[in-house]
C-alpha cells in the first residue's frame, strides 16, 4: 500500500499529542495515512505494552489509519545505528510515502530527539540504492526517498516554521488522545502520577494549540519544522 503520509514516532501516544490532528485533517482530504511506532512504550510507569498497543489501535480507528505498525524496538535504549535504520528503512520503502514527519529535534524525553534523527536519517538512505532491504517475501524492496520531511512539535517549545490548522478537527485530536485511558488524566485511576497524567497536562497541550493557532489567526494549530525550505508556486498559497 502506497502512503501519501507516514508518521513516526518514538512511542505510542507521540502522534496522538504531536499531530494527529494534522493526520486527521489529511484523511479528511482524502490521504492515505499511517503511523509507525518505533516502541511500545514499555518503560512507563502507568500501563503495559498489551494496553498500549490496544490504546493505539484504539486512536488508529478515531484517526481512520490505513495502517499502523510498532517496530518493538527497546523503549529508552535504542540507537541511530544500521541495525535500527535499515528497520526503518523497510518501512519507509514498503509504504512509499510523499511525505514523513517525525518526532521533535529535541525534547524533555531523550528518545524523542534521538528518534527524530533515526527517521532523518533513514529518509535519506532509504534514496540509495546501493542500501539493499528486503520485504515480508524476501523480495529487494526499491529505493525510495520521501518529498519532504517535518519534525512535530512535543513538550519543548520550538519555534516552528509551518503552522497546520487544526481547528476543524480539534475534538476528534482529543479524543485520540483519550483513547490512551492509561496514560492520561482519569479521576478512577489509582496508578501512580506522572508528568502526563494530571489534568492540568492536557490543559497544556490545548493551549499549546491555542498558542499556534493564534500565530496564524485560527482558533487551533500544530506546529512543525522544516529541514529543507518550503516552497510554493505561489505566494498565495501560504494565506
Amino acid at each position: 500500500m502506497k502512503l501519501d503520509i507516514l508518521a513516526f514516532a518514538s512511542h505510542p501516544d507521540d502522534i496522538e499529542l504531536g499531530c494527529a490532528g494534522t493526520l486527521i485533517a489529511h484523511i479528511a482530504d482524502g490521504k492515505k495515512v499511517g503511523i509507525i511506532d518505533l516502541t511500545q512504550g514499555e518503560l512507563g510507569t502507568r500501563g503495559t505494552p498489551e494496553t498500549r498497543l490496544q490504546e493505539a489501535e484504539d486512536a488508529s480507528r478515531i484517526m481512520g489509519l490505513a495502517i499502523r505498525e510498532n517496530l518493538g524496538f527497546a523503549d529508552g535504549f535504542f540507537q541511530n545505528d544500521k541495525a535500527h535504520q535499515l528497520k526503518v528503512v523497510e518501512m519507509i520503502r514498503k509504504y512509499k510515502p510523499e511525505l514523513v514527519i517525525m518526532n521533535a529535534i529535541y525534547d524533555r524525553h531523550p528518545d524523542h530527539g534521538r528518534g527524530s534523527d533515526l527517521v532523518s536519517e533513514s529518509c535519506f538512505k532509504s534514496g540509495l540504492k546501493m542500501i539493499k532491504t528486503q520485504n515480508e517475501s524476501g523480495e529487494e524492496q526499491d529505493a525510495w526517498r520521501p518529498k519532504a520531511v517535518y519534525h512535530y512539535i512535543q513538550d519543548r517549545f520550538i519555534t516552528p516554521d509551518v503552522v497546520v490548522d487544526v481547528t476543524a478537527h480539534w475534538d476528534k485530536k482529543m479524543e485520540t488522545i483519550r483513547a490512551f485511558k492509561s496514560q492520561f488524566f482519569n479521576p478512577d485511576d489509582t496508578s501512580p502520577n506522572t508528568y502526563i497524567s494530571s489534568p492540568e497536562f492536557l490543559d497544556f497541550i490545548e493551549s499549546r494549540a491555542k498558542e499556534m493557532g493564534h500565530s496564524i489567526g485560527v482558533t487551533y494549530g500544530e506546529g512543525f519544522t522544516k529541514e529543507r525550505n518550503i516552497g510554493v508556486k505561489s505566494l498565495f498559497d501560504l494565506i
